[in-house]
């Protein structure tokens, strides 16, 4: 399989069928052996009823759909483990993004990137709730990764496969897959990209979001940083502590020695604040340690998914939920 092309749906009735028509007609043209993977993210609408109508009419699609509504990030974890292209391509299914600059996306990648990303140059959204705190969070990212992107937030990605494959996804991650491939690829680029006005439904992002954006700006710094070696940020900060509180405590015992001053009565609160620091730092450094054990308990750690599929509509046959499957026996997952 060259190609897989995710596109996770969620309350997306009306733009299915020509989702599914104008990526169709873009994928016929690349011509080179494709799959579409479409990824029902807990709809309430008639979504996964339409996705199941293409699927009986079309070899190339496959329809999962998740329990529950896990989220985005869920729903693209969902259609990477289970694409088999050489090449994925991610988008949203809102048909916002224009299919006909998968093309584009698929050249950089021959010029040998690892992962080329859409650049969302032209938003027509609301400025204060949609651009004004994108923009912040996109430079936010760049700075705590490293990863001269302007736009960590778009759906609308080409990966190589063994690039996308060395991640797993967690929360709302998705919008920066790009800092958690840089970790192991360098070859990234950024490429502007056509949007659209939304067609058919309402966005389900506001400015409600702007504040989980941020908790995951902090949790990626501390993964990029610090999730191999996590005592390198508390043990410093231990360590700083520690030696203020040994520091004080020498002072200390210096006016107890040699001029015999009474310590709890001339520095009582410092002799507390000395002791303090020194508790303080031993705990961080104690933390750090444990942070480690934890990490290595992560990394040799089985792999533990983050959605739960009820159905599979797909012809595969290799050994995995699905097998086998038509639409009237899709089977549910345990």
């Amino acid at each position: 399989m060259r190609y897989s092309v995710v596109i996770p749906m969620r309350d997306e009735e009306g733009n299915v069928e020509p989702m599914w028509r104008e990526v169709t007609d873009v994928m016929r043209v690349l011509g080179e052996p494709y799959e579409l993977i479409f990824v029902d993210d807990g709809s309430a609408d008639r979504t996964y009823e339409r996705l199941v109508s293409l699927y009986e009419r079309d070899a190339h699609v496959h329809v999962l759909r998740l329990s529950r509504n896990f989220g985005q990030t869920a729903a693209l974890m969902a259609g990477f483990d289970f694409a088999e292209g050489e090449i994925v391509i991610a988008m949203d299914g809102d048909l916002q993004y224009d299919p006909r600059d998968i093309p584009r996306l698929v050249q950089k990648l021959r010029e040998g990137y690892d992962l080329v990303s859409g650049w969302r140059w032209k938003r027509s959204d609301a400025w204060l709730t949609r651009r004004l705190p994108s923009r912040v969070a996109n430079w936010l990212a760049a700075q705590l990764s490293g990863v001269p992107l302007k736009d960590f937030g778009s759906t609308f990605k080409a990966y190589r496969r063994e690039a996308i494959a060395r991640i797993r996804l967690y929360g709302e991650q998705h919008r920066f897959i790009p800092a958690l491939i840089s970790q192991w690829c360098d070859r990234l680029v950024e490429i502007p990209v056509t949007v659209r006005p939304r067609r058919w439904g309402r966005s389900k992002y506001g400015l409600s979001r702007t504040l989980r954006v941020a908790f995951d700006l902090v949790t990626l710094a501390f993964l990029l940083r610090y999730l191999a070696h996590p005592v390198r940020l508390f043990g410093s900060w231990g360590a700083i502590a520690l030696l203020v509180g040994l520091g004080l405590d020498g002072y200390l015992l210096e006016e107890k020695v040699l001029r015999h001053v009474s310590i709890m009565e001339a520095h009582g609160p410092l002799f507390l604040l000395s002791i303090l620091f020194a508790l303080t730092g031993l705990q961080l450094i104690s933390l750090g340690l444990i942070g480690e054990i934890i990490s290595r308990t992560y990394y040799e750690s089985q792999r533990k998914p983050i959605y739960s599929i009820r159905e599979v509509c797909s012809r595969r046959n290799r050994g995995r939920p699905g097998e086998g499957e038509t639409t009237e026996q899709a089977r549910r997952l345990a």
